[in-house]
C-alpha cells in the first residue's frame, strides 16, 4: 500500500483489519449484484456517537441490524421481524438517524412495489436503551401511516443541518420514475413530494424516448446546508441506443437545493424544479448537463458522489470510452472488458473537470467515492480495490493503493461515509464470493486515512 502525491496531506491507506458480521450471510446474484452490498444502499453502514451500525440479510433471510463500539471487535446483533420476500438485489436495507429523538430508522425490501419500515424506541442511538429486539417497534408497510407510493424503490436517508431526517426514494419504475422526498421532524413523517419528472422527449442520433428515470449518484448536504445531487437519465425506449444489449443511460447532470429540498437549481443557480409542484426537474430543463455523453457507452447509473470541505460536488461515473468503440451492444461484456471510471468534480475556478482513473473496472459494477479531511479523493472499486488522488495535484494523480488481495470480495462494497469524518477511518462492508445461493461471510474492513 503506497501513497499518491507528496507531503503530510497526501492520500494513503493503512490496513487496520476486518471484523466478521455474519459467517453465513444471504447470498444470491441478481442484476449482477448482491442484496447486502449495493452502491445505492445509503447508510447500510454508518457511525454515530462512537458506535458503528450495519444492516444485512442473514442466511434465513432475516433483516439483521448490528452495532459495535467504533473500532471494536465485537458486534451485537438484532434480528428484525421481517424476512426478505424475493431474490432481488434491489431490496437492500437502508438506515437513518433522527437526531432530534435518537431513533434508528430502516427501510427495506422494496423494488417497484411496497416497502417495509421499522424504527427504534427514542433514545436508542443516544445510549439510553439496551440493544435488543425489544428496542424496535413493529415492522410496517407505511411510514407511521404514510403510504407514500405503491411503486417504491431506492430509499436514501439523509439528515438536514437542523437534525431533521429525510427519506429520498423513487416513485414509479425504471424508465418511468420520479424522485421524491419525505421528512421526519421527530414527531411525524410528512411527504414533501416528487421533484423530478419522467416526461418530456429526449432524442439521440438513433431515435426518441418519451419517458425516463433520473438515477441519482447521491443526495448530500454540505457544511453550509446546500443539498447536492448528481445524476444520469435512463430512457425507457431502447430506440435511443445504437443497438440492443447496451444501457440507455445518458449524460451526467447536476442540481442543488438551498432550502432543504423544496426547490432545485442548476449549476448556474437558475430555478429548474419545485418539489411537490407542477414544474419538476425534467430532461429538457436548462443547464442541467455537466458532462454530456450519449447512450451508446453503457454509462452506469447510481454510482457515487461526495462533497468537499468547500462545498464543491464530486462524483465517480463509469462507462466504455469511445476509444474502445462507439457502440456497446452487450453492457456486461463491454464494461468488463473496456469499462473505465472517471472522477468528475467542480474545481476551484467553478468549472467541471473530469479525469480518467487508470484502473480497469474488470466488472459491471459500481465504484464508491469518498474524501478525507484534506479533500484527497479515494475510489473504492469493485472487489475492494482502492485508488486515490491528492487535492494538491488537482485530483489528477490517481494511483492504486490497495488491490483487494485476500478479501475474496464479490462486486460492490458499502461505504461508511460518516466514519471518515468521525475518526479518519475508511470502513466498508463486503461479502465474500460464493456460488449459487450458498451463504458466505460478510465483513467490515477498516483502513486508516491521513489524520
Amino acid at each position: 500500500m503506497t501513497a499518491a502525491g507528496s507531503g503530510p496531506a497526501a492520500p494513503g491507506v493503512t490496513w487496520l483489519g476486518r471484523t466478521l458480521l455474519d459467517a453465513r450471510a444471504l447470498y444470491f446474484v441478481s442484476y449482477d449484484g448482491l442484496v447486502n452490498n449495493n452502491s445505492f444502499q445509503k447508510n447500510g453502514l454508518f457511525t454515530y456517537r462512537g458506535r458503528q451500525y450495519a444492516a444485512w440479510y442473514s442466511a434465513d433471510r432475516s433483516a439483521t441490524l448490528a452495532r459495535r463500539t467504533t473500532g471494536g471487535a465485537h458486534w451485537s446483533t438484532v434480528a428484525l421481524d421481517h424476512r426478505l420476500t424475493s431474490d432481488d438485489s434491489h431490496n437492500v436495507i437502508s438506515m437513518g438517524v433522527s437526531r432530534t429523538d435518537g431513533r434508528l430508522h430502516a427501510v427495506m425490501d422494496a423494488h417497484s412495489d411496497g416497502f417495509f419500515y421499522v424504527k427504534s424506541a427514542p433514545g436508542l442511538l443516544d445510549g439510553e436503551l439496551p440493544w435488543t429486539p425489544a428496542a424496535f417497534g413493529p415492522v410496517r408497510t407505511t411510514l407511521d401511516g404514510l403510504a407514500l407510493t405503491e411503486r417504491f424503490t431506492y430509499p436514501q436517508f439523509l439528515c438536514t443541518p437542523e437534525g431533521r431526517l429525510q427519506l429520498g426514494y423513487r416513485a414509479g419504475v425504471s424508465g418511468d420514475g420520479r424522485n421524491a422526498l419525505a421528512e421526519y421532524d421527530g414527531a411525524r413523517w410528512t411527504v414533501l413530494g416528487e421533484w423530478s419528472s419522467s416526461s418530456g422527449t429526449y432524442t439521440s442520433a438513433h431515435g426518441s424516448s418519451d419517458a425516463r428515470n433520473m438515477y441519482l449518484h447521491g443526495l448530500d448536504y454540505d457544511a453550509q446546508g446546500r443539498l447536492h445531487a448528481l445524476f444520469t437519465w435512463r430512457e425507457q425506449s431502447a430506440s435511443v441506443m445504437c443497438g440492443s444489449g447496451g444501457l440507455s443511460n445518458h449524460d451526467t447532470g447536476y442540481v442543488h437545493s438551498t432550502d432543504r429540498g423544496r426547490t432545485w437549481r442548476n449549476d448556474a443557480g437558475a430555478l429548474v424544479g419545485t418539489t411537490g409542484g407542477p414544474d419538476t426537474v425534467a430532461v429538457d430543463g436548462p443547464g442541467l448537463v455537466v458532462d454530456p455523453l450519449g447512450p451508446d457507452h453503457s454509462l452506469m447509473n447510481q454510482e457515487s458522489q461526495a462533497v468537499d470541505s468547500a462545498g464543491r460536488p464530486h462524483a465517480v461515473i463509469s462507462y466504455v470510452p469511445g476509444r474502445f468503440g462507439r457502440c456497446t451492444t452487450d453492457y456486461v461484456a463491454d464494461r468488463i472488458a473496456h469499462g473505465r471510471a472517471f472522477h468528475l468534480r467542480k474545481n476551484a475556478s467553478g468549472h467541471w473537470q473530469k479525469t480518467e482513473i487508470p484502473l480497469p473496472l474488470d466488472s459491471t459494477q459500481r465504484t464508491q467515492l469518498v474524501l478525507d479531511r484534506y479533500d484527497n479523493a479515494y475510489a473504492v472499486f469493485p472487489y475492494g480495490r482502492i485508488a486515490a488522488a491528492s487535492k494538491a495535484s488537482g485530483h489528477t494523480d490517481w494511483t492504486p493503493l490497495y488491490d483487494g488481495g485476500g478479501l475474496n470480495a464479490f462486486g460492490e462494497v458499502v461505504i461508511d461515509e460518516t466514519r471518515i469524518r468521525a475518526d479518519d477511518v475508511l470502513s466498508f462492508m463486503y461479502q465474500e464470493r460464493s456460488t449459487g445461493t450458498t451463504p458466505s461471510p460478510l465483513y467490515v474492513a477498516d483502513f486508516a486515512l491521513p489524520a
